[in-house]
């Protein structure tokens, strides 16, 4: 079995991703486990608990599992390469979103600039076969339905901004020496186990407590990207010979606006209200991703739609002990 890194792989899509391959691989997770100064500790506690115990449910005498809470811009990140060897590094540690990094630009800029810069500089130093990159959708800036890879990327924003230049740098390492890259941009991504500072755990858990939603520009769209298929897609890209050195959309292609996912959200609770504010002048407009490449070179096939992707993260939700109590205590 080969040794693979999987950076951020507690956290919603990387613990996905680790459960997609643990089975073939020899699987090293590092994780800092950070509330990014955004998230309440007793959240990120609950949903790292729950995470590694998906992981480890799945664990089997053929395969390993091993957690470092290491900082990837660390030098002790040195010692992982050196001990595993990997073949393959999968690299999702990232500051997650723009709300996030708009509050910390400092240390969103650690995260997904130094960090990335250690790990593809260790990756070449110890023959990486392969460095799988997760970047984003807002990477496009401003875009309408069906945008494929080579559409001129116009970011708004530091996050995407800073993906970008991210998948520049990849390229320009595997220029230098080789090494393979796959750049994979996902879409708003949801499901179990994600935090609630996110467009559709909020919908679903506002619409629980008998809240008001927030849509911030009813005609605004979003590519919603259930999380199990955003993760097969990368776990196929990243053992695809026909993707090295190519970037791929992983979405559902399917544009829904902010204002018809509210009223899902509020249908599927069964309470809730719904208030339209002006579009957020800090988030490009966004349509659905084409996926045809990914389709064509690993048999991308996302299979949830948002009405059952819905469904079945707000069964989880009515059925987590820690979201029952925190959206009793709203009543």
């Amino acid at each position: 079995m080969s040794n693979i890194l999987i950076t951020g792989g507690l956290g919603l899509i990387g613990h996905n991703v680790v459960v997609n391959l643990m089975k073939d691989h020899n699987i090293v997770i590092v994780d800092t486990k950070t509330t990014y100064g955004l998230v309440p500790q007793d959240e990120i506690d609950y949903l790292m608990n729950e995470r590694f115990k998906v992981i480890a449910s799945r664990v089997t005498n053929n395969n390993d599992i091993n957690i470092y809470p290491i900082d990837i811009a660390s030098p002790q990140m040195l010692s992982l390469f050196e001990k595993y060897e990997f073949s393959h590094v999968i690299h999702l540690a990232s500051f997650p979103r723009q709300k996030v990094v708009n509050v910390n630009p400092t240390a969103g800029s650690r995260a997904m600039s130094e960090g990335l810069l250690n790990l593809l500089e260790l990756s070449k130093q110890h023959n990486v076969k392969r460095f799988t990159y997760i970047s984003s959708s807002m990477v496009y800036g401003d875009f309408d339905d069906q945008v494929t890879e080579d559409y001129n990327c116009k970011p708004q924003g530091q996050y995407g901004i800073m993906k970008l230049a991210g998948e520049w740098l990849v390229r320009d390492y595997t220029r230098q020496c080789g090494m393979e890259h796959t750049i994979i941009r996902p879409s708003a991504v949801y499901g179990p186990l994600d935090v609630e500072d996110r467009v559709i755990s909020k919908f679903l858990i506002t619409a629980m407590k008998g809240g008001t939603l927030s849509v911030n520009g009813k005609s605004e769209t979003l590519d919603f990207t259930y999380v199990q298929d955003a993760a097969d897609g990368i776990a196929a890209a990243t053992f695809s010979s026909k993707a090295a050195n190519k970037t791929y959309n992983i979405t559902k292609s399917h544009s829904v606006s902010l204002y018809e996912a509210a009223k899902l959200a509020v249908n599927i609770v069964g309470k809730g209200k719904i208030t339209v504010k002006s579009k957020d002048k800090d988030f490009p407009s966004r349509g659905a991703l084409n996926i045809d490449a990914a389709r064509k070179d690993f048999k991308f096939d996302p299979k949830v739609d948002v009405e059952e992707g819905f469904k079945i993260y707000y069964d989880w939700l009515s059925n987590s002990p820690f979201w029952i109590k925190k959206t009793n205590s709203a009543d």
